[in-house]
């Protein structure tokens, strides 16, 4: 046998034991969150996975979003808090901490009721998994369920990764020039820019809100994983295997990524359209004179949050246009009637905007929107409201794919501006396009990039050989400063035994001199 044929049988005797070791695997996504836009997200890497041939349950609080899954779902009825109430902050913004403070008891409420739901009771007292992807924001107590299973942990992120994850898997901050997601920014980052940036990752993400944020994680984990029964909330904090972000370098942010920390931008992305809807594929095609205008602010905010000026102010822009608008909303009464819009409680986003006629896409800025439209080539109008969408916006700008209004200035001729300059301007959709085509360029697809992943740290026990030493560190290691300080205490004690020396052999000198005169 040649030693061609044997390096390719061996190989394949590779692959296949690789393969078999985590075929079969027992998964569970646990994605307690009022945001359905989250859920998408998430979702699409169960999706995923469970493609693979792994069984796969996925509990949640929302209904499905797909019919007929290749997953087992368990939803669960959360009372309490709704995903309309983030959007009760539209109407009378709070200032930035009281914002994330809300977000924070919202999303922490979901995640703690979830896990005492009878449903989930149930799950952890009868059945076992090999791999948990928790959905993260704002819930690291979750690390308690892994910790139940006894089997590795993978977070899943909506958008890039933020200091609270960072922290999980060591990953570098580097706020000298990597902008904070919750605050915003883009590449390269002017000084002043530097330096709020700085002062927001270093003093508000990395020591008052994640201290904040910790104190409140460990007392929710040691009230639902008692230390009697579970190991501490510090020590699951560092069994992170690996975090899978809504990310990707070729929107804007270079950064450095361990080897934990993997960018699967566009998952929930279709590598093919499904077909649309009958009604929504006539009304679409038909549209070949003008095109068509897509508007969503997405799957939070509903239109009787907006205040009344601001929404007239939409409903008189969009009535006027030559094109036929297709505008999301989901409330009962209409902000009016015109013979152009076409409301819809649900439209298929993923399935619009790959379509020939779609000319705008109006949106309020969300990681998943964004992704979505540039991917597809589709240039946008945003209106950011809160979280990430004015970040998410100032990099659509920035790279030329549209032209962004804040919620709070919004006003009918800005709209009216930045609609008719998008719409009529070549140079966005040329922008957009360009970088669809870049984007899309990868060695794999974002689906297959998370499955290997995924894979990898069922194959090898939860991966642990590529766990950052950084996790195991505490600031004064990561910033040398303990190093710093030791090196100073050296100089310190090597100048004063040279002093001393010096001193010494100076006192000998004046002696010797002293004695000869004295002779």
């Amino acid at each position: 046998m040649s030693f061609a044929i044997k390096l390719v049988l061996s190989s394949v005797l590779v692959i296949v034991s690789l393969t078999a070791s985590c075929d079969g695997a027992r998964i569970l996504g646990f994605f307690p969150t009022p945001s359905k836009s989250h859920l998408i997200i998430h979702s699409a890497i169960a999706n995923a996975i469970a493609e693979q041939g792994h069984d796969v349950t996925v509990v949640s609080t929302h209904k499905l979003i797909k019919k007929n899954p290749p997953y087992r779902y368990i939803q669960l009825d959360i009372d309490g808090y709704s995903a309309s109430k983030m959007s009760e902050t539209v109407v009378n913004p709070p200032p930035f901490y009281k914002k994330i403070q809300v977000m924070m008891d919202i999303f922490n409420s979901y995640a703690n009721s979830s896990v005492n739901h009878p449903k989930v009771k149930k799950l952890m007292a009868e059945e076992s998994f090999d791999l948990v992807i928790l959905g993260y924001f704002f819930n690291e107590f979750l690390l308690g369920i892994p910790a139940h299973f006894k089997c590795p942990v993978v977070m899943s992120f909506m958008v890039q990764t933020v200091p609270f994850l960072n922290g999980l898997v060591g990953n570098p901050n580097e706020a000298a020039y990597v902008p904070s997601t919750l605050f915003g920014g883009k590449q390269p980052l002017g000084f002043f820019k530097r330096v709020v940036n700085f002062l927001f990752v270093n003093i508000g993400e990395r020591f008052a809100l994640k201290y904040l944020q910790e104190w409140y994680q460990e007392d929710l984990y040691n009230k639902n994983f008692p230390a009697d029964k579970y190991p501490s909330f510090e020590e699951m904090k560092k069994n992170v295997s690996l975090v899978l972000t809504n990310s990707h370098f070729s929107q804007g942010t270079i950064r450095p990524n361990v080897p934990g920390m993997v960018e699967i931008g566009g998952i929930q992305i279709k590598e093919k359209p499904d077909p649309l809807p009958e009604d929504l594929k006539s009304i679409m095609d038909n549209a070949t004179e003008h095109g068509v205008v897509y508007f969503s602010l997405g799957s939070n905010v509903q239109g009787s949050t907006l205040d009344p000026v601001k929404l007239q102010a939409l409903f008189n822009v969009l009535s006027q246009l030559p094109q036929t608008v297709l505008w999301k909303w989901g409330d009962s009464v209409l902000p009016g009637e015109s013979p152009n819009i076409i409301y819809k409680s649900w439209l298929p986003q993923d399935d619009i905007l790959p379509h020939q006629n779609v000319k705008l896409f109006i949106t309020h800025g969300g990681g998943g929107s964004v992704v979505e439209s540039s991917f597809h080539g589709v240039p946008m109008v945003g209106i950011p409201i809160f979280a990430d969408q004015s970040s998410n916006m100032e990099g659509v700008v920035k790279q030329g794919f549209g032209l962004s209004i804040d919620y709070s200035v919004l006003t009918e001729e800005g709209l009216r501006s930045a609609v008719n300059e998008v719409m009529s301007n070549k140079m966005y959709r040329e922008n957009v396009q360009r970088f669809s085509k870049v984007y899309k360029d990868r060695p794999m697809t974002a689906k297959q990039t998370a499955v290997f992943w995924l894979e990898y740290v069922l194959r090898h026990h939860g991966a642990p050989h590529m766990q950052s030493p950084a996790v195991h560190m505490n600031f004064f290691q990561l910033a040398s400063l303990d190093v710093i300080g030791f090196l100073v205490a050296c100089i310190y004690v090597i100048y004063k035994v040279f002093k001393f020396i010096f001193l010494f052999v100076k006192s000998m000198i004046w002696r010797t001199k002293s004695k000869s005169k004295k002779e």
